[in-house]
């Protein structure tokens, strides 16, 4: 049995949360004082997944950037992201979940920005 602590995101109380598991099985999950941090603990150590925002540039626009951000992708995939999207530059103008990058990283997750820019 191998265990791990993890200090809990699922909330603002932040939990110290002990996992102990079989392999790769999660056994227990000690700590949480809420339904969100079994929840939380189980998906960390089995399938760690991150939500990236950042901003990528508008061209035409009244602004020359704009917030974008995605759905969970793999941990591991975050660099990947990030480097797909240092490139781009979109038409003004831009419309909140506008897709701005399809299948990033090839996790199948689109891009979208969570902002609008009208055209300039």
């Amino acid at each position: 049995m191998e265990t791990r602590e993890l200090t809990c995101i699922g909330c603002p109380l932040g939990c110290a949360l002990t996992v102990t598991m079989n392999g790769k099985e999660v056994v227990e999950v000690k700590g949480n004082t809420c339904k969100k941090g079994d929840i939380y603990a189980r998906k960390e150590v089995t399938n760690p997944t991150r939500i990236v925002t950042t901003t990528v540039r508008v061209s035409g626009g009244a602004a020359p950037m704009i917030n974008v951000k995605q759905s969970d992708i793999p941990k591991d995939k975050i660099f990947e992201c990030v480097a797909a999207l240092k490139g781009v530059t979109i038409q003004a103008p831009v419309a909140i979940g506008d897709v701005v990058l399809e299948n990033v990283a090839g996790t199948g997750v689109n891009i979208v920005a969570a902002g609008a820019v009208e055209a300039a």
